[in-house]
């Protein structure tokens, strides 16, 4: 049985935006929207070094990592499909900012796909440099924007959650235009 509450889920320690049904209807709504990938989600990355190209999509197969079952992976069989759009913000020194759009929603996907380029996100304890943490103790990811319809009427709707204080510290700390 369906149960108004939490409609998707964000990794630990990210930050962000978070939607949550207040009714049975609204659940279902939200929950078709997602699972239709109707809902547009758009986070807030920075990474480690100078990524490039400035825009691009990420389709690798992301599962568990053979090696470490605790962790996610780009894995070459028994993954699921993944796919991340990304737009360079800006540069900051040897980081960039990057805005994130996952059209696909695998555990650990944004992550996971960043290091597998080899420019994983800022601050990240599992999939991270480990000195390279810019004085944070989560990875940089925030859920900045959703674009989803309401429920109730079917209006197309966009929220957006400014930079919590910690991520934003570090933005300015870089010199960084955005914040």
């Amino acid at each position: 049985t369906l149960r108004p509450g939490i409609v998707h889920r964000l990794d630990k320690d990210t930050s962000g935006l978070i939607i949550v049904a207040k009714n049975d209807a609204a659940q279902q709504s939200l929950q078709r929207q997602f699972k239709g990938r109707e809902v547009r989600k758009t986070y807030l990355a920075l990474v480690e070094g100078r990524l490039g190209p400035e825009r691009g999509l990420i389709e690798a197969p992301v599962g568990r990592d053979p090696r470490h079952r605790k962790r996610m992976a780009v894995v070459a069989r028994g993954g699921r499909e993944a796919r991340t759009e990304y737009r360079v913000l800006e540069v900051l020194d040897d980081h960039t900012l990057v805005e994130v759009h996952p059209l696909t929603g695998r555990t650990h996907q944004v992550r996971v796909h960043f290091a597998s380029l080899g420019h994983p996100l800022v601050g990240d304890p599992v999939y991270g440099f480990r000195r390279q943490r810019l004085g944070l103790a989560r990875q940089f990811l925030h859920a900045w924007k959703l674009s989803f319809r309401l429920p109730s009427s079917g209006q197309p709707i966009e929220l957006t959650a400014e930079l919590p204080r910690d991520l934003r510290r570090v933005l300015e700390e870089l010199g960084s235009r955005f914040v």
